[in-house]
């Protein structure tokens, strides 16, 4: 497990837990078995069940849990993820933290999927963004794999994004251009993407060398579609679209040639997906 993610379980136990969970001391006998299962309210694509189950063993190491179904299934409702079988003290302790991981990251998936649905039969794929719950980056990216769409960049450090904040010191297409050809030649891993929110800057990157994608920011259906024109029959670098994109624009905007389309609301606005976990004490 990435050492990020278990620094996120540790804090979010952390926060629920504090100096002890009062209510399961109290309430619940220790000698207390019990098993559980995590169940789907509603219908969705299940993500994070690796996190949950290690928010269980962090809790409790003598836990038995069992994923029942892989991230990026989809599942019915009342379809059960996980069983976890044990102390029971142990298992209500955990259940909050591992259902919200469980919730956020399935929620993601789930609004995921259903972009994904809209552009079959296109070239297109759905791309997300950066803009994720600080700390969840790698999980609400790998949430979006499981709902089948594409990551972008991970961060700041791994693709180079050219935006027009970047181009107010010098704008100059020569500058842009050196600028370019330096990165490559000091880290040629690096991928670089110049936005463009008017088709004459399209037509300017389009002559620059070392360019791997343009983002094409707010752009109407017909100048994305002037804008494929520009590049003809190349292919390269890829168009991205971004921009008033939601579950109503998607299809027509991918009906326009572009290879990706990026959809912030993917991270920052995806809805928890209702799981719970039903409970079955044990004699």
């Amino acid at each position: 497990m990435e050492a990020a993610t278990r620094t996120l379980i540790d804090l979010a136990l952390a926060e629920d837990i504090g100096s002890g969970d009062v209510t399961s001391s109290y309430f619940v006998a220790a000698d207390r078995q019990a098993r559980a299962f995590v169940v789907a309210r509603k219908e969705g694509i299940i993500s994070g069940t690796e996190v949950a189950r290690e928010v269980f063993l962090s809790v409790d190491p003598t836990l038995e849990v069992e994923v029942m179904v892989p991230d990026g299934s989809r599942v019915s409702e009342g379809a059960m993820a996980i069983c976890v079988a044990g102390r029971a003290r142990s298992i209500l302790t955990a259940e909050r933290t591992a259902l919200n991981f469980l919730q956020r990251l399935s929620g993601v998936a789930t609004l995921t999927r259903t972009y994904v649905d809209e552009l079959v039969g296109t070239q297109a794929a759905v791309l997300d963004t950066r803009k994720t719950t600080p700390g969840y980056r790698l999980l609400e990216k790998k949430a979006v794999l499981d709902g089948g769409g594409t990551n972008h960049r991970m961060g700041l450090h791994d693709r180079a994004m050219v935006k027009d904040n970047h181009l107010v010191a010098d704008g100059s297409l020569e500058a842009l251009q050196a600028a370019i050809l330096k990165l490559k030649s000091e880290r040629p891993k690096v991928e670089v993407e110049l936005e463009a929110d008017r088709l004459e800057q399209v037509e300017a990157f389009l002559t620059l060398e070392g360019v791997d994608y343009i983002l094409l920011d707010n752009m109407s259906l017909e100048e994305l579609e002037a804008a494929l024109a520009l590049r003809g029959d190349r292919g390269r670098p890829y168009f991205e679209a971004s921009g008033g994109v939601n579950l109503s624009t998607i299809r027509n905007i991918a009906l326009t040639g572009v290879d990706f389309i990026s959809v912030g609301a993917l991270t920052h606005s995806a809805p928890a997906l209702d799981i719970g976990l039903d409970f079955i004490p044990l004699l």
